[in-house]
């Protein structure tokens, strides 16, 4: 009986040159599946660590009633602190940016969508942020009349800009999270979490707008899906059919 697996000197026939290929594609696309997932769990870390510390460094200052004075004797902190929120700024548009390409396989519209909320709400943000750093020259008169209510109209203008910004983005995350339930990129009850914490997000901050100060406590719900999903892509990533524009099945579900 001949052995058909064996060529006829004896050694085993060679691998197909398009199943190497293939092997080599699939290895190519699941470190570019990773590394795209781990980037942008880290910029969700990132901007949640930046802004936040930034944001209660500049409050420690500008919190109290005679504000000026403490930033007078304290102008690096302010300092420090704005650089902490506008570093922001590239950590969203990084976040835009990178969701672009793995969006737009599924929905061009819906990427586009996403990543002009992100660009709206880094420019609401910096406006805020530059009007705290108008703080700065303006301590230097302090005891001068008017000085402090001008300041005080410049912490107002960032907490303004602030609950715009963060409206803006709860818009885009919103129209983010049902195309991630839709396509399976994420988990769905992943996803159902952002969908069902951000429209909260975005009642607060119309709240805190119209003097209704409730938007802290809207703000919860949302943190879980900011602060689980970056675990989630660090570990599991993006699912790999859906990461490469394909629908995804319930087979697939149970097999990755």
């Amino acid at each position: 009986m001949i052995d058909t697996k064996l060529t006829t000197n004896g050694h085993a026939p060679p691998i197909p040159q398009a199943r190497i290929g293939a092997e080599v594609e699939l290895g190519r696309l699941t470190r570019s599946r990773m590394m795209y997932s781990r980037l942008i769990g880290a910029l969700f870390l990132l901007g949640f660590l930046s802004y936040g510390i930034g944001s209660g460094l500049v409050t420690s200052l500008v919190g109290g009633s005679n504000f000026l004075s403490a930033v007078a004797a304290s102008q690096t902190l302010l300092l420090v602190g704005a650089f902490l929120m506008f570093l922001n700024t590239g950590v969203d548009l990084g976040k835009g940016i990178l969701f672009f390409p793995i969006l737009e396989k599924h929905s061009k519209r819906t990427a586009l969508a996403y990543l002009t909320t992100m660009i709206v709400e880094v420019v609401l943000l910096d406006v805020g942020v530059l009007a705290l750093l108008m703080i700065v020259p303006l301590a230097k008169h302090a005891g001068e009349a008017g000085a402090q209510t001008i300041g005080s109209v410049l912490v107002q203008s960032n907490a303004m800009a602030y609950q715009m910004g963060e409206m803006t983005l709860g818009v885009g995350a919103v129209v983010l999270c049902v195309l991630l339930f839709r396509t399976r990129l994420i988990p769905r009850w992943l996803a159902i979490s952002g969908l069902i914490g951000y429209p909260i997000l975005v009642t607060g901050t119309i709240a805190e707008i119209f003097g209704i100060h409730i938007g802290l406590y809207l703000t919860i719900p949302g943190f879980f899906f900011e602060l689980v999903l970056p675990f989630w892509l660090f570990f599991k990533g993006f699912q790999p059919e859906a990461y490469r524009g394909l629908a995804v099945n319930n087979r697939s579900l149970q097999e990755a």
